[in-house]
């Protein structure tokens, strides 16, 4: 699957991220992807992202700065982000993405949560971050929701869902993911 650029992985919180942590989501996106992956400083949060009422970013909005932001050549670029993220018919997401574009973000704000509204390991913490990374940025490559529940494609509506996936795609994900860059590339 190899092609052109670089995905481009982005801290974009309000707080400081744990570098090793990106690192090795790094490492495992780029493995996953056969992509070259490279960590870059982001161009921080849209300003007009909050939204008061709700207390959440919107997800579209951050999407938006991190397409006029992307730097030329980069194949994909994910913006994580420790905000809670919302599109207006959800009360949460974990991400969003374009489909067969270039941006996709992800939050860690509700992946730092256990069951009971407490902290949870780093270790969970990294696990759901790494399946939300490469679910959001499948979507970026044209994959849209698996009906398999451990296909890291399939649709979370919380944590749980997150738990329960494997991180990585099904057999079907990852022909079609196959079938989709090499139809990008081109012959």
């Amino acid at each position: 699957m190899a092609g052109q650029g670089t995905i481009l992985l982005q801290w974009m919180g309000e707080g400081s991220i744990n570098r090793d942590l990106l690192e090795r989501v790094r490492q495992q996106v780029e493995a996953v992807f056969a992509f070259p992956a490279d960590l870059r400083e982001g161009a921080g949060l849209p300003s007009d992202s909050l939204e008061p009422r709700r207390g959440q970013h919107s997800s579209t909005k951050i999407l938006r700065r991190i397409l006029t932001t992307a730097p030329p050549g980069a194949a994909k670029v994910l913006g994580i982000t420790d905000v809670d993220l919302f599109i207006p018919v959800l009360t949460f997401v974990f991400g969003e993405a374009q489909v067969k574009g270039l941006a996709a973000v992800v939050s860690t704000a509700r992946l730092r949560l256990a069951y009971d509204e407490q902290p949870a390991p780093s270790s969970l913490v990294e696990a759901r971050l790494l399946k939300e990374c490469l679910h959001e940025l499948g979507h970026t490559f044209g994959l849209v929701h698996c009906s398999d529940p451990t296909c890291v494609m399939s649709r979370s509506n919380s944590v749980l869902d997150v738990d329960q996936k494997r991180a990585g795609f099904c057999r079907d994900c990852r022909q079609r993911l196959r079938a989709l860059t090499e139809e990008r590339d081109g012959p």
